[in-house]
């Protein structure tokens, strides 16, 4: 088994490998790379998850899109827009009351 000095004694410890320019080379490179140059790894890293969640957010308008043409083209219909209107608006006719009955939990928060 050989003694971990020895390699300092004979010129080959790992200070002469640091020591080397091609690896403080290619160290500073790396680092350049992760930290310090504007298209660093964290600047990437921080806009990937900005496009993920603005992914999301295109996914969830345009399925609210396209609910919101389904009810376009149902109010299309007359019978349709007087059933949103009595629904939506609490709209009448002339001759009629309307009761609002709610219910323990069923109110509506504005």
């Amino acid at each position: 088994m050989k003694n971990p000095f020895q390699n300092l004694a004979n010129g080959k410890s790992i200070f002469s490998f640091l020591g080397n320019r091609y690896f403080l080379v290619t160290a500073f490179f790396m680092i350049w790379l992760l930290f310090i140059d504007n298209y660093s790894y964290l600047d990437h890293r921080e806009l990937n998850k900005e496009i993920d969640e603005l992914e999301d957010n295109k996914i969830y308008y345009q399925q609210e899109i396209a609910k919101d043409k389904q009810s376009i083209q149902k109010l299309k219909n007359p019978g349709e827009i007087e059933k949103f209107a009595r629904e939506k608006y609490y709209m009448k006719r002339d001759s009629e009351d309307i009761y609002i009955v709610e219910f323990e939990g069923d109110t509506i928060e504005k």
